[in-house]
């Protein structure tokens, strides 16, 4: 098969110079010719820049040849790993050599040696990107399909191109990527290669945690995410690798009364969240709202199953999560944790007669995130019963209207409170102190609850009233 198309762009011509020059073979592999295919089969037309050149010989010398022709300012050279990566217009192009690789049981380094191309492909983790591309002038253009990958994109099937249990054995992170491919692309895994990874899924466990938050990542960042957590439980690799979301699974019943699977509710949250948001880190808060439930969950006659306080217990878990998994405790981190805390707040103003002090409270608390909490609140309603959701949610715009409302009317978007702790010290001569934050907080709970408005002049008379009881000495 030809694919003159697939090479119409100058990046390849001038490979195929370079190659030329030095008088080796190189071939175009994996993505960048998976996702070409794919356009004609499934009118897919996602941009992919990064293209990966295999090469018969040292990748690296194909590296520095092309560089020069094309002028480039940095080729950047790992020798240790014979592979380097050249920018050239928008293309991020990487060079390797191609090679045969074996492994130790209990190491994802591979054991190196020079190869061929059918060895390099050997080598590739699922038929569908062993997919390669020649650059050489005697066969321009050809297609090398040895595992029938091409067969495999039709019919929509993720398979490894050699034995799956020297595959996942040898490098266990493909199984994740099996699942990963799987989601993305709505693929189903092949029956020989999904038993695989039930056989091999402990092996997973030697993968670093680094490794594999790169893989869910990808997965959360999916169309449809929930596809790929419901393979990764299934097939036993979510209880190894995030077993707090694991052991939200199952329904408990006492007296025939049963609470909703926790974890099923939360890849409908997650899938739902996904339709709106392509912020990574709402699509984590989505994962870990609820993830205190199994922790909190109580039966009580009277009133069934309860979880009270999940929200503020999933919010203290969220930081021992992020650590265990290696996920950054940054700014992320505080984002997912505040908006796991408030969840619940927006959903029980709901039910309630809501005072525009609760509404106050609730816009300072979120502050800059108050749009992502509605939304993901909105997307944590769910239900088997339709006409319930639809009368929630035109309740939760009535709700989402007041909001907004008492926000701009009371000009609380990044509120502070009008006065200063430097203001107090300043006024009455104080050194920093309790009695500084006793006002500070007296003032700005005085604005919430309405009864000062939001303004300096009346903030300033308040303060002036209050602060003696704060600084008379105590008898």
């Amino acid at each position: 098969m030809k694919l003159q198309e697939a090479l119409d762009e100058e990046v390849f011509d001038i490979l195929a110079q370079a190659s030329k020059s030095l008088g080796i073979r190189s071939y175009v592999i994996g993505g960048y010719v998976r996702d070409y295919l794919m356009r004609d089969l499934y009118d897919r037309h996602e941009s992919r820049k990064d293209i990966d050149i295999v090469v018969e010989g040292r990748g690296i010398d194909l590296a520095r040849k092309f560089g020069e022709l094309v002028g480039a300012k940095d080729v950047v050279v790992y020798e240790n790993f014979g592979t380097a990566m050249v920018p050239f217009q928008d293309y991020s192009v990487e060079f390797v050599g191609a090679r045969k690789e074996s492994y130790q049981r209990n190491s994802r380094k591979p054991i190196v040696e020079e190869g061929t191309l059918e060895d390099d492909q050997l080598r590739r983790d699922f038929t569908i990107n062993a997919l390669s591309i020649s650059l050489n002038e005697e066969d321009f253009a050809h297609l090398h399909d040895p595992f029938e990958g091409v067969q495999d994109l039709k019919d929509g099937i993720i398979r490894t191109p050699t034995d799956p249990d020297i595959t996942f054995s040898d490098d266990p992170l493909r199984m994740i990527r099996a699942i990963r491919f799987a989601t993305r692309f709505g693929f189903h895994i092949e029956e020989r290669t999904y038993k695989a990874i039930i056989k091999n899924r402990q092996r997973i466990t030697i993968v670093s945690k680094e490794r594999i938050n790169d893989e869910l990542n990808k997965i959360i960042m999916t169309e449809k995410p929930s596809r790929g957590f419901d393979l990764l439980f299934r097939t036993g690799l979510l209880k190894l690798v995030f077993p707090e979301l694991h052991n939200m699974h199952g329904i408990d019943y006492v007296n025939g009364r049963g609470h909703k699977d926790n974890f099923y509710h939360t890849l409908q949250v997650l899938d739902n969240i996904s339709i709106k948001s392509d912020n990574l880190w709402l699509r984590w808060v989505a994962i870990l709202h609820d993830i205190a439930k199994p922790l909190t969950k109580r039966y009580h006659p009277q009133h069934g199953w309860t979880f009270h306080g999940h929200e503020d217990r999933g919010g203290r878990l969220v930081p021992k999560i992020f650590r265990n998994m290696k996920l950054p405790l940054n700014e992320h981190m505080k984002y997912v944790q505040k908006l796991v805390f408030l969840h619940q707040r927006p959903i029980a103003l709901v039910n309630e007669e809501v005072s525009d002090s609760a509404i106050r409270r609730l816009v300072v608390d979120a502050g800059e995130d108050l749009n992502d909490l509605l939304e993901f609140c909105r997307a944590d309603i769910t239900s088997k019963n339709e006409k319930k959701v639809t009368r929630f949610l035109r309740n939760y715009e009535v709700l989402e209207k007041r909001i907004h409302e008492v926000e701009q009317r009371d000009n609380l978007r990044n509120w502070q409170p009008p006065i200063t702790g430097n203001e107090i010290m300043e006024t009455f001569k104080l050194p920093p102190s309790r009695a500084v934050g006793q006002i500070k907080t007296e003032i700005r709970e005085a604005i919430l609850d309405g009864v000062i408005p939001n303004e300096v002049d009346a903030a300033r008379a308040f303060m002036m009233e209050i602060a003696p009881k704060y600084l008379e000495p105590k008898p």
